[in-house]
């Protein structure tokens, strides 16, 4: 984390566990990280090691068994689930493997969903869309259903639902795992500028060291503990 930055993430003391039967089994232990503002972070780690159960948590999908999680001065840790599905809408993007776009609406459509729990009106949203779709470019694809698009685009335009409502943070949840290395190369070029360009905070999970090359920053969990690697130079 850069020394002159605020931190926008503080997680302090974060422990995860779940109930598996009998068995309780401890996903996290006890984690201290904080994420500058307009830091592009990777996770990495083998299978298992609470990668995913980390991201959750620091995007508010998923509640700790112990521990503080702050996110630009919100203690996400203490919401109720209306108060954090609340807090989610307004400043979390979450981008995925696997698109999680809406097949039988077009890729403007889907950009426009999360801007439905806003107030804006229908053509405000509908703007808001084909900026986000230009960003990434896709202007010429705003009318295509998702199996019209390849699926380098279909995570561009998931990137574009995930920006559209200019979130606090975005979430990465190994979002080249899916694509072939030339489209994984586009999408980690369009998440570089918008850390670069628009100063936004990236959290990704990612098991490719190529993808985690193109981060400012890369931890590693291993069964539950975090691990410091050096920077990359980007």
């Amino acid at each position: 984390m850069s020394g002159t930055a605020r931190p926008l993430v503080s997680v302090r003391n974060l422990a995860k566990s779940y109930q598996r039967g009998p068995e309780k089994v401890e996903v996290l232990h006890g984690l201290d990280l904080e994420i500058a503002e307009g830091e592009f972070l990777a996770l990495m780690g083998p299978s298992g090691s609470g990668k995913s159960t980390l991201l959750n948590l620091i995007g508010g999908l998923d509640t700790p068994t112990a521990g503080e999680i702050e996110v630009a001065g919100e203690r996400i840790d203490r919401m109720s689930p209306g108060e954090l599905a609340s807090w989610r809408s307004r400043h979390v993007g979450y981008i995925f493997q696997f698109y999680n776009l809406m097949p039988v609406l077009s890729a403007q459509k889907n950009v426009e969903l999360p801007l439905l729990l806003t107030g804006l009106s229908a053509a405000r949203r509908r703007r808001n869309a084909e900026i986000a779709l230009a960003l990434v470019d896709l202007a010429d694809r705003t009318r295509h259903k998702p199996n019209e698009l390849s699926g380098g685009q279909q995570q561009r335009a998931a990137i574009a639902r995930a920006i559209v409502s200019d979130p606090t943070l975005l979430i990465c949840d190994e979002p080249t795992g899916d694509l072939d290395r030339h489209s994984a190369e586009e999408i980690l070029g369009l998440l570089q500028e918008l850390n670069h360009e628009y100063g936004k905070t990236i959290v990704m999970v990612t098991h490719d060291p190529k993808a985690a090359e193109s981060a400012t920053h890369t931890l590693h969990l291993d069964k539950g503990v975090l691990v410091e690697q050096p920077a990359h130079a980007v």
